[in-house]
């Protein structure tokens, strides 16, 4: 092949790596989409659980609050029954005994009574934190769908670009030597899409490596394909391509 002949085919190998290296960036963009709208998701979902778990408890805590009204209307008719049965006993002693008892019970309603009212508390916080939580998840959910809806829209924005890109790329692969296309596209695969690099001031600009004197004579002199030692990748001398 002459020196001219490589001269376009690398003027060619040009053309083809800015469209890979624009499809390469666009590919990637693409598989991390579905990880975004995944953390996206994960956030909502973690936002309708605590809504979730608010609700939960609301409904815990009102089951804490009948059970004890149940306890407290059990302790009252207890000691309504020993009330009617106070005056009814014949010894002072059964009669100490027994309102002991009733005093008993009406100190452990007294308790049960506040319990129901830190409870009755308790439930007007929850019931106003889960308001505020539902009016939060609300707002979050349009944005959750504004979000999801953006990361739809990109995605179409790059496969329609993606569908340009392979018509240009179609263009350019007859103008390149079999041999030297499949060479090229190998590195590409191998080499996360960066196939054909500059050497430059003595490096290569793909791994930054040190191009010998005698590696740099052989691009000049435009006889075939060089390789960088290092990384394999095509080598051309970006002031002499023209």
């Amino acid at each position: 092949m002459s020196g001219l002949d490589l001269k376009e085919q690398l003027r060619n190998l040009l053309e083809l790596q800015t469209i890979d290296t624009e499809i390469y960036n666009l590919e990637a963009e693409k598989q991390a989409k579905p990880q975004e709208t995944k953390a996206l998701d994960d956030a909502f979902q973690a936002k309708k659980q605590g809504l979730a778990d608010l609700e939960k408890k609301s409904l815990d805590t009102q089951k804490q609050k009948k059970d004890r009204e149940l306890e407290l209307a059990s302790k009252e008719e207890g000691a309504k029954k020993l009330q009617a049965q106070l005056y009814s006993l014949k010894t002072n002693k059964e009669y100490q005994t027994m309102l002991q008892q009733i005093n008993d019970a009406k100190a452990d309603s007294s308790v049960i009574e506040d319990e129901i009212l830190a409870l009755m508390d308790q439930l007007d916080r929850v019931k106003a934190d889960t308001d505020k939580e539902k009016q939060a998840l609300q707002e979050e959910e349009k944005k959750f769908n504004q979000e999801k809806k953006k990361i739809q829209e990109r995605i179409k924005e790059i496969d329609d670009r993606l569908a340009q890109l392979q018509g240009q790329r179609n263009q350019v692969m007859p103008g390149i030597d079999r041999k030297i296309l499949t060479q090229y596209e190998r590195i590409l695969n191998n080499r996360d899409g960066l196939a054909i690099v500059s050497v430059k001031g003595n490096s290569c600009q793909g791994c930054n490596m040190f191009v010998p004197a005698q590696v740099i004579n052989l691009i000049k002199m435009y006889e075939r394909i060089i390789t960088c030692e290092v990384c394999n990748r095509m080598l051309y001398i970006k002031d002499e391509r023209n």
